[in-house]
């Protein structure tokens, strides 16, 4: 026997050890439907409460939590002593509330994506669940990250756009609600926090098996015209915050392929240890 033909025998040995191992391994970590959606209750009420407590810590500080959202209409209109204004008995209150919520989950994003994946780890094999674990801070990181990069970044430059186009086409001023502004605000930082959660998404599919890195750099094309189409959905009808939308998230399933990459250059270093 050759000495690759004795390698290429040892690693498909190696491999069947594993499958083995996952296989005995199973009968332990494997769970019916109903201890799937027990399990699944007990993550969504974990991740409720830690919900709760953070929604109750950016009520008591809301007023500040305003003040930092407000930021971008203040520069580009307060300067003209433009207030946004309330127009209904209760907007004002709904509005605070959808703040706090919001604020209340990008403060308790760790502990609620903890559980998030922790659910998917219960329905894994033993080996594929350290991905998991890796996964966590880096969901959370990209989350918050995704979040603040709207409201430094797009926010400003989007409502600048918005502002001017409303003066220079329309020949009309611009009056914001409180509500709307909110409103536009705070989906949009859900919408940037949860559209950097790309990498993640690529590299957990990656490490499952269901997609490989050849496939991933076979529709870049695709993905690039998925991107600015994902991008005009879930953005407001102009152009710069779906151009700003639209790049950062293919720089991500970038980023994604490239931790697939190293992630296998790893292993394969492993194996020929």
């Amino acid at each position: 026997m050759s000495r690759h033909s004795r390698q290429d025998y040892i690693r498909t040995a190696q491999s069947q050890m594993n499958r083995k191992a996952d296989k005995a391994a199973l009968p332990d970590t494997a769970m019916t439907l109903g201890e799937h959606l027990e399990e699944l209750r007990a993550r969504i009420v974990l991740a409720l409460i830690g919900l709760f407590i953070g929604l109750v810590i950016c009520l008591i500080f809301g007023k500040y939590i305003i003040d930092f959202i407000s930021q971008p209409y203040v520069r580009i209109l307060g300067q003209q002593g433009q207030r946004l204004l309330v127009i209904g008995p209760a907007e004002g209150f709904v509005s605070y509330m959808r703040i706090s919520l919001v604020a209340g989950l990008l403060l308790s994003s760790p502990w609620v994506f903890y559980h998030l994946w922790m659910f998917v780890a219960a329905g894994l094999y033993p080996h594929e669940r350290r991905y998991v674990y890796i996964t966590i801070p880096f969901s959370v990181a990209l989350f918050v990250s995704g979040a603040l990069f709207f409201m430094f970044i797009v926010a400003p430059l989007c409502l600048g756009f918005l502002v001017k186009f409303n003066e220079v086409v329309l020949e009309a001023s611009s009056t914001f609600t409180f509500q709307k502004y909110v409103s536009f605000v705070t989906t949009l930082m859900l919408v940037f926090g949860l559209a950097f959660q790309t990498p993640v998404a690529i590299y957990c599919l990656n490490c499952t098996g269901i997609i490989t890195i050849d496939a991933l750099k076979r529709s870049r094309k695709f993905t690039l015209m998925g991107v600015v189409i994902l991008a005009a959905v879930l953005t407001p009808p102009d152009f710069i915050s779906q151009i700003t939308l639209a790049i950062p998230l293919y720089l991500l399933f970038e980023l994604g392929v490239l931790f697939c990459w190293l992630a296998e250059k790893r292993d394969k270093s492993r194996r020929r240890k």
